[in-house]
């Protein structure tokens, strides 16, 4: 899955949810599961995601939407081999983009 989100330095819940194509209850349930994913809230106590977050939630979510992994699953995994995972998802993210360019300059001819 390939994330539009614009160049900012915090992201509110609703554009991450947005994004994603998820409700804002699963990204605020998966902030509580998860440890890796830690928002800033203000004083109202609004979420603002940083990009380290965003990647962090890339990754939760190929893990359990794309390759059908539990929670706990999911956390087990990050936990024991987060190298192996981190490099195995780079990898296909780029190949993700690489084919949404090749899929536009398609649609382009």
């Amino acid at each position: 899955m390939h994330i539009n989100l614009p160049e900012k330095r915090y992201y509110g819940i609703g554009e991450v949810a947005e994004a994603f194509k998820v409700n804002t209850s699963l990204i605020r349930f998966w902030e509580k599961e998860f440890d890796a994913i830690k928002p800033k809230k203000n004083a109202k106590g609004n979420r603002k995601f940083t990009p380290e977050d965003i990647k962090n939630l890339e990754l939760i979510y190929h893990l359990v939407k794309e390759r059908g992994f539990t929670l706990e699953g999911a956390k087990t995994h990050l936990k024991e081999e987060k190298q192996k995972t981190l490099t195995n998802f780079e990898i296909i993210r780029k190949l993700e983009s690489v084919k949404a360019e090749l899929v536009n300059l398609k649609n382009q001819l």
